[in-house]
């Protein structure tokens, strides 16, 4: 066996790139104050009833941010960047799968948690919690959640 045989083998035929993901309407791209204040209580209230939970942004799938519930020593601009590109590496790994479209991802690192949820097909809702959160609570309360601020963006 040569060096060329342990290593993984390489593709050979380009994978047909998938769609780009659609974009948030004019009215909601870069606002930071949306009009419907049931967005913020919806982010609020998810902060509230989990204890841990420092704050959440609500961002398009393009890492821009929408509006945020998180103090301020977190940048929401950058939390918003990196739940687009948490999003874009689970959406290329449930597409090489086959598993259907992106729901949601978690990274857990020293000192706490990064979690992202998609919002509709074109917003993605991610909070920062404490190392000390109900990560199963967090998964349980955050998907109902992301529907509704879904269904709130629809209305936009």
């Amino acid at each position: 066996m040569n060096n060329r045989d342990t290593f993984l083998p390489r593709r050979t035929a380009r994978q047909p790139a998938a769609p780009p993901p659609p974009r948030l309407p004019p009215s909601l791209a870069g606002n930071p104050s949306l009009p419907y204040p049931a967005i913020g209580t919806e982010m609020a209230e998810l902060r509230l009833q989990i204890p841990g939970v420092q704050g959440s942004v609500l961002g398009g799938v393009d890492g821009l941010r929408i509006t945020h519930d998180v103090p301020v020593q977190l940048d929401p601009d950058d939390l918003a960047a990196m739940a687009a590109a948490t999003f874009g590496l689970g959406r290329q790994v449930s597409l090489r799968l086959g598993q259907g479209d992106f729901r949601q991802s978690t990274v857990r690192n020293h000192g706490g948690y990064f979690a992202v949820y998609a919002v509709g097909p074109q917003a993605l809702l991610s909070v920062v919690g404490t190392d000390a959160i109900n990560v199963a609570r967090l998964h349980l309360h955050a998907p109902p959640v992301a529907e509704r601020l879904a269904t709130l963006l629809e209305q936009v």
